[in-house]
């Protein structure tokens, strides 16, 4: 019943312990009555800085001659990572606790839950409301479009959330959301300003990004100075062109985009814009590939941002977690040291502290975290390696189902798209990829280094399941589904979200859906019982 600890959650997988700050957010108990709760369960929420708050802190800042904070969300942010608590405390920060996690949870309703938690002290959202149809989400919704304006904070729209516990487990999640969860987002603030000029970037795909130039406006609480335009079909469609007063949103309030063209304010003389047809950074003719929308440059081994956009994917925290950022990649990469990601494992010390900022310590830390790197499982040098179309999820499948580099360099168009999940765009992705020379250079160079291209079996592996995809559906009690995804897993089994004709069986606890019992049924696939699949690995 004790506050233990609070952390951010960073990119997904690594944030800031942030305890000493949160203990000084009055919102969030730091005891709170055990019977009601589990012995360990975790709550989840958001701090935020209230408009009250916001305007005290600038008012201060401003007498101490110090730059005022730009908007709520930035001051808040700013204030969690502050090193001195004291400091954190005078900014009377708040925080409303949404969501509680547990092995075994009060109640199966998530409203409920969160009735619970309010009387035994956490503060949760007020204005949580338990519906029973989509007529009553939506007028949740027209009432909160108007009356957010008067909240002390800021709002970009509406969750609605499945309320049972057991549904939302059955749902699950993909690897970036939950399946029982959707926003609903207020249309964003709009504001016009002059599009002064557009720029083309170069990803690191080889992907064309416009980018236009604005005579800097507020927006959302923010400076904004330029903003995305997508590609060629967009420039069209809006028919923007340098010299328009334009339409600037914020999408989700946060990313800028251009919405429209202020016609009337146009200058009579002005051209359409015409789209560029070479890389403005290498001058390779840049191609559309049919049923996509961007332009390419093909350039790959010799255009500047593509070869920094690999490197940095590579050294990515979800990759291969090197200690180091866009700076020195293009530093590195300036210095002639580094033209793609083998050329790390060849770097000296010497090399290093040539560039500006590095010292003894630095220059060790980074040849450090490039040694630890060599530790890193194939997934996810495989996923470094910044193939398209392969994300972090696509790399454990295909790490799983052909094992090592070689079983995948050579696998056919056939093999690659019998796995789950693995579609002709992706297997036409690695074809291209592996029929590249100077790939096949790459990946022998990193081999050579010694970093991991197979897979290491675990311990009491077995092949029992071996060929067997499995779908798993229901509330289970002996395992939780998670466990019993690692055991189908790791007795060489796949899994799989979707019922299909290549699903081997169906592994159903309680309370499953009937739509997928008829899919099941339907498709003669056979079910099996929590009992029998335990007794199927035994």
């Amino acid at each position: 019943g004790k506050f233990v600890q609070a952390l951010t959650r960073g990119d997904g997988v690594e944030g800031d312990d942030i305890t000493n700050n949160a203990r000084t957010i009055k919102s969030i108990p730091l005891v709170v009555d055990k019977n009601n709760f589990p012995e360990e369960f975790e709550m989840r929420g958001e701090v935020l800085m209230p408009h009250k708050s916001f305007s005290e802190q600038n008012k201060i800042r401003e007498e101490e001659g110090k730059q005022p904070f730009a908007n709520t969300r930035n001051a808040a942010a700013g204030s969690l990572k502050q090193l001195n608590s004291k400091a954190v405390a005078e900014r009377k920060l708040d925080a409303y606790l949404y969501f509680m996690l547990a092995e075994k949870l009060p109640d199966d309703s998530h409203f409920k839950n969160l009735k619970i938690a309010k009387k035994t002290g956490f503060k949760t959202p007020e204005h949580t409301k338990l519906v029973n149809n989509i007529d009553e989400v939506f007028e949740f919704i027209n009432y909160w479009n108007t009356e957010r304006y008067n909240l002390d904070f800021d709002i970009d729209g509406i969750v609605i959330k499945v309320d049972s516990i057991s549904l939302q487990n059955e749902l699950g999640t993909t690897s970036k959301s939950p399946r029982w969860a959707i926003s609903y987002k207020f249309k964003a603030e709009n504001v016009s300003t002059k599009l002064l000029s557009i720029d083309y970037q170069v990803g690191r795909t080889g992907a064309i990004t416009p980018v236009a130039n604005l005579s800097p406006v507020q927006l959302a609480g923010t400076t904004v100075k330029r903003a995305s335009l997508h590609n060629a079909d967009i420039i069209e469609k809006l028919d923007v062109r340098a010299g328009d007063t334009v339409f600037v949103e914020k999408g989700g309030e946060i990313i800028p985009k251009i919405t429209g063209v202020d016609i009337e304010k146009r200058n009579p003389d002005s051209e359409p814009t015409k789209y560029i047809s070479e890389c403005p950074e290498c001058s390779s003719l840049l191609v559309r590939k049919e049923g996509e929308a961007a332009h390419y440059c093909l350039n790959e081994t010799a255009c500047p941002p593509q070869i920094k956009g690999k490197i940095e994917h590579f050294i990515s925290r979800k990759a291969m977690n090197i200690t180091s950022g866009e700076a020195t990649v293009k530093a590195l990469f300036d210095a002639g040291f580094v033209k793609n990601v083998a050329d790390l494992y060849d770097l000296t010390k010497e090399q290093i502290l040539k560039l500006e900022g590095f010292k003894e310590k630095s220059a060790n830390n980074l040849l450090q975290s490039i040694e630890k790197s060599k530790e890193t499982e194939f997934s996810k040098v495989l996923y470094g390696l910044g193939i398209r179309f392969v994300g972090n999820t696509v790399a454990k499948i295909l790490a799983n189902a052909f094992k090592n580099i070689e079983n995948l360099k050579n696998a056919s168009i056939e093999e690659l798209t019998e796995i789950d999940e693995i579609g002709e765009r992706i297997a036409g992705s690695l074809k291209d990829f592996f029929a590249n020379s100077e790939n096949l250079l790459i990946i022998e160079r990193l081999q050579k280094a010694g970093l991991s291209f197979e897979n290491i079996e675990q311990e009491n592996k077995s092949d029992i399941l071996k060929g067997a995809i499995i779908v798993i559906s229901g509330t289970f009690s002996k395992f939780d589904r998670n466990e019993l995804k690692e055991l189908i897993e790791k007795n060489g089994g796949k899994n799989s979200s979707s019922i299909s004709k290549k699903t081997t069986y169906f592994l159903a606890g309680e309370k499953v859906g009937p739509s997928k019992l008829a899919k099941v049924e339907k498709l003669n696939i056979k079910t099996i019982s929590e009992d029998e699949f335990i007794e199927m690995i035994s």
